[in-house]
């Protein structure tokens, strides 16, 4: 045992949890957190805004299961970070947000970049608080480690003020245990019950389940499950890839019909909002059991027959224990044929040689070279929505989207850390040429410390997920500020040290991809792409 300043207390704490990587933006408040990290082992990762340092962390926890973590400077430092915080709230993502702050002795009288974090972050973070003390950093640090991963996983807030970093202390871990353990509650053996016998006595059940399962201790329950229910089940978010992309019961393209006509919908680990149709998508003379880690959230918007406060992975091995019946296979056979018909009206656009290349052909570029263990991150609106149904994935590749917030921009930040955590998988950035420019300057920070990924753009000079219903609905003489041009960002890319090629014509783009693959440097393939009616009525709000 040895005295120790803050920065280095925090970084100990942050150690005995597993971090191995903080993402930051330099400010004078949190140094001394980077000289612990030195000393305990952490690197140090910087970005060029503060909003992409808190989508790293997002992206770290997605790709571990573990909490990430970003440091960001006093007041606009936090201000900045405030996006990507209400991001991960809104998609149940564990991170942890160190806020500087001036000096408690001169707190409220106006020390530079003053101002109150706790009232602006308490809205969205599970839990805020200010570190009153020296001695207590690590004791802090595992209540933020402790609060992010319990029930629905979340973000969590520390300010650290200067003097707190900069005080010493005993380095001496706290009586606290440091295990950020996963608690999941089962579900209640009556409620299991009667959700097998709704199951038992369905002849058309439709299964949903969403990104919860990713924080599962029994996540392995899900393909488990599927093996032995022959149903449809439709993935969404982080559970994309939970079942094997050839799997009977795994469906893509038909989840508007299955709901129609599902007789029982079971809803595991996804809100009835607006990617439901706010429950209105489902049967409305179907029996609903909906199964959640927030025990608010069964009910909302919708009357649920079963509700069931539980983890996903935990509560489907309880109910495969308890149903008789698992044979529906007729029901499962008319949506897989509903489902592959859609499909097949796709191939066409996905094998298209015309030029300017269709979104849909450049999807199945990518599709074609993806790795077993690859990454696959989506940022951005129509060209990204158009990828999620061409890319099919299985664990542990993985899907990574915003989620329900809808946030642009989270591209950098996610693939940064994808890559620096799975440093042996690729990870392949698919942007919008809308989204590219809100952050395109972080291929500086990736090329600089060596981060490499492979990021492809749709440019379709517009923001065509918007101007599309504009178009509908105002006319095209007034469709304002959706228009873009085919700017050649790869230039951007190619200017800060990494890899870029223009791309216009489609017998190109497979080639371009594989010279990316191999440049060993972030890289960017920016393919002018045609319009395409695929995405056709797809709404925007």
């Amino acid at each position: 045992m040895a005295h120790a300043h803050g920065g280095k207390l925090v970084a100990l704490g942050l150690a005995r949890h597993g971090t191995t990587h903080l993402f930051t933006l330099c400010g004078g408040h949190i140094q001394a957190i980077y000289d612990g990290c030195l000393d305990v082992g952490i690197r140090v990762v910087d970005t060029r805004h503060e909003q992409t340092a808190g989508h790293a962390a997002d992206g770290y926890a997605r790709v571990t299961g573990r909490p990430g973590v970003c440091a960001v400077t006093a007041g606009p430092g936090v201000t900045d970070v405030v996006t990507a915080v209400a991001n991960a709230q809104r998609a149940g993502i564990p991170m942890i947000v160190l806020g500087g702050a001036g000096p408690n002795l001169l707190r409220d009288m106006g020390s530079l970049q003053d101002m109150d974090h706790l009232s602006l972050m308490r809205s969205i973070t599970k839990y805020c608080a200010s570190v009153p003390s020296t001695d207590r950093l690590q004791e802090y640090i595992d209540t933020a480690f402790r609060i992010a991963m319990s029930n629905v996983p979340g973000p969590v807030f520390l300010e650290v003020p200067l003097d707190v970093l900069m005080g010493f202390a005993d380095d001496a871990a706290p009586p606290t245990h440091p295990s950020c353990a996963r608690p999941r509650p089962a579900a209640d053996p009556a409620l299991i019950e009667a959700a097998a016998a709704i199951l038992d006595s369905a002849e058309r059940p439709t299964f949903i389940v969403g990104g919860q399962v990713r924080w599962s201790p029994r996540n392995a329950a899900l393909a488990t499950f599927a093996d032995a229910i022959e149903a449809p089940f439709f993935l969404n978010g982080m559970a994309r890839g939970g079942l094997p992309r050839a799997h009977p019961g795994l469906m893509t393209r038909a989840r508007k019909a299955a709901l129609a006509q599902t007789d029982v919908c079971f809803v595991f680990g996804t809100p009835l909002d607006f990617r439901l149709s706010y429950g209105r998508a489902i049967n409305p003379n179907a029996k609903l059991v909906q199964v959640d880690l927030d025990g608010q959230e069964p009910g909302r918007n919708r009357r649920v027959d079963v509700a069931i406060h539980g983890d996903t992975g935990i509560v489907l091995d309880q109910l495969l224990s308890a149903t008789k019946r698992r044979e529906f296979g007729s029901w499962r056979s008319t949506i897989r044929g509903i489902d592959d018909a859609s499909r097949l009206q796709m191939a066409a656009e996905m094998t298209a040689t015309e030029s300017p290349p269709n979104p849909l052909r450049v999807c199945a570029e990518i599709d074609a070279r993806l790795g077993p263990n690859d990454i696959v991150i989506g940022d951005g609106g129509d060209f990204v929505a158009s990828a999620a149904y061409v890319l099919r994935l299985e664990w542990p590749q993985l899907w990574m989207d915003p989620g329900p917030l809808g946030t642009l921009g989270v591209g950098p930040g996610y693939a940064m850390a994808a890559k620096l955590a799975r440093p042996d998988a690729r990870v392949w950035l698919i942007f919008g040429d809308g989204s590219f420019g809100l952050h395109a300057l972080e291929f500086e920070a990736m090329a600089r410390q060596g981060i490499s990924v492979v990021s492809v753009i749709g440019n379709d000079a517009a923001w065509t997920q918007i101007r599309r219903g504009q178009i509908d609905m105002y006319g095209r003489d007034r469709a304002i500020a959706t228009g873009l041009d085919y700017t050649r960002y790869e230039r951007v890319v190619e200017a800060v040290g990494g890899f870029g090629r223009w791309v216009d014509e489609a017998h190109d783009v497979g080639p371009a991809l594989d010279e990316a693959m191999a440049s060993g440097k972030p890289s960017c393939v920016n393919v002018k792409i045609a319009s395409s009616d695929f995405r056709k009525g797809s709404i925007s709000v």
